[in-house]
């Protein structure tokens, strides 16, 4: 929900949602995520996690995906949905104290 409105004011695209599990234990043993199978909210179906670009894709440009996430997580405020961004894993919106960066996620908060 928070997306289809996200989409109509910023263009982005989707890169990833449900992951199963030979791609889960693939990219935990690559680093590319803490969580192996089926700890992952990229695991559950229906995903509780997405990875989600600004459009066009550059994911060496962190300026804006920082002005992306911040688009999408006051959406997400504004529709009563709570977000973790994986640039800001504590929610303190101090982004220089993370200790695993992933800038593209986005998941729902139980």
């Amino acid at each position: 929900m928070v997306f289809q409105q996200v989409i109509k004011y910023f263009n982005c695209s989707i890169i990833e949602g449900h992951r199963g599990e030979v791609l889960q234990h693939l990219y935990f043993t690559q680093g590319k995520t803490q969580l192996d199978w089926p700890l992952g909210k990229h695991n559950k179906i229906p995903s509780e996690a997405v990875d989600v670009m600004p459009y066009p894709i550059n994911w060496y440009d962190k300026k804006r995906m920082c002005y992306f996430a911040g688009y999408v997580m006051s959406t997400g405020l504004l529709l009563g949905i709570k977000l973790r961004w994986g640039h800001d894993w504590d929610g303190d919106t101090d982004l220089n104290d993370q200790k695993f960066n992933d800038g593209p996620h986005y998941e729902l908060i139980d």
